[in-house]
């Protein structure tokens, strides 16, 4: 982009999933909450799925209907590129993207292992484009709350803390098996999927993590093989079964580099669980709290009476982080998809500025080196290092 401050900015959308559903909404509400913001056009959309691009065009008026990501790299009238496609094809796309000069927002876990995230991030260091990557919870105002609270030091030194994600998307037996379930094309399982999002939370709030030792399993070992295209997390029933490839569940302690302690907990088959995600962290001064079932609500232990010492429920407000950009007052809910748009922002902000902002390729770098080093330590059963 040769305009240092752009007033339009044409984007694409590289796989129309569930996610890219969530990317283009992101960009088409820049303006009701960042009015600040240029103007954001969508220039085409791209899926391979035959229908699925035209009807994204219809509902959301993409200029362009794709059936291929390549087209969009070869398009010079587009400015920037969301990554909404499976694991497998992170690298490609976004080093494809990045050396024609797009700038891109990509999901995590940025392809299949720390090597396709570190290919991803050279493109985009040498091509000197921005780069957004979608760990999203890290913008939760609550979150943002903590993270305050934690630098400034009202929790004192910390000393030990809880992180989990766990979910029940995968628990049904009749789980079609999907991209997902194979190394190949997904990946680590429930590593890349949630105990990515849990890695950055833990950098993000604690600081970076010196080691790991971890422990994985896989507890629906067969899943039906599905007959055509799948969305979201579909069933199957009948036909052929395949082997899931990769894990359902991930407990890790994490070693900080600070010398505190982390138990991290992930999993995708936890029946009775939606949307388990959320943190306890301990210093030793006080406590914080937060869980996105009850996004909004940040659990506080503060003072000095160590002992007996209570917990406070905060209801965020116009002080942390983005929320003034939603609610005027305290209490008043935010979503998942709030959390999308601030993520979008920060991606605009970076082009405009020419500056990175909020998570970017080097985290999920930084993450992706975590998840390999929990695969090093199952496979050895000893602590890893992580670099």
């Amino acid at each position: 982009m040769t305009n240092a401050h752009p007033t339009e900015i044409a984007v694409a959308v590289a796989g129309f999933g569930w996610m890219g559903r969530v990317h283009t909404n992101a960009y088409l509400r820049q303006r009701h909450h960042f009015p600040e913001a240029p103007t954001i056009r969508l220039g085409a959309v791209a899926d391979e799925v035959p229908g699925r691009a035209e009807e994204a065009a219809a509902q959301f008026g993409f200029g362009a209907a794709l059936t291929d990501w390549r087209d969009i790299a070869a398009d010079e009238n587009i400015d920037a590129v969301s990554i909404t496609a499976p694991n497998f094809l992170h690298r490609e796309i976004g080093v494809a993207m990045a050396e024609a000069g797009k700038h891109i927002w990509i999901e995590k876990p940025v392809g299949l292992s720390s090597e396709d995230a570190k290919a991803v991030a050279a493109a985009v260091e040498k091509a000197g484009v921005q780069s957004t990557v979608g760990f999203n919870y890290r913008h939760a105002p609550a979150v943002a709350m903590a993270h305050d609270l934690i630098a400034s030091g009202e929790l004192g030194t910390i000393t030990h803390s809880r992180f989990r994600f766990l979910s029940d998307y995968a628990a049904h037996p009749d789980g079609a098996l999907s991209w997902r379930y194979e190394n190949a094309r997904g990946g680590s399982g429930v590593l890349g999927d949630l105990a990515s999002h849990g890695v950055d939370l833990i950098r993000y709030l604690l600081g970076d993590i010196d080691a790991v030792v971890a422990d994985t399993a896989v507890f629906i070992p067969q899943r039906a093989v599905p007959t055509g295209a799948t969305s979201g997390h579909a069933r199957a029933t009948g036909g052929k079964l395949g082997a899931v490839e990769n894990d359902d569940f991930v407990s890790a302690l994490v070693r900080l580099a600070s010398g505190g302690r982390v138990t991290l907990d992930a999993s995708r088959v936890a029946v009775g669980e939606q949307n388990n995600y959320g943190f306890e962290i301990h210093g030793t001064k006080g406590a914080v709290y937060w869980d996105f079932r009850r996004m909004n609500e940040l659990g506080t232990s503060l003072g000095s009476r160590y002992q007996d010492q209570p917990v406070t429920t905060v209801w965020v407000g116009p002080d942390a982080g983005a929320y003034a950009r939603f609610q005027p007052g305290s209490a008043s809910s935010m979503s998942y998809d709030d959390l999308k748009v601030i993520e979008g922002n920060n991606f605009i902000t970076s082009i405009v500025d020419g500056k990175p902002q909020g998570a970017t390729i080097a985290d999920a770098v930084a993450a992706a080196e975590t998840l390999d080093a929990i695969t090093a330590s199952v496979a050895s059963g000893a602590w890893v290092g992580v670099r």
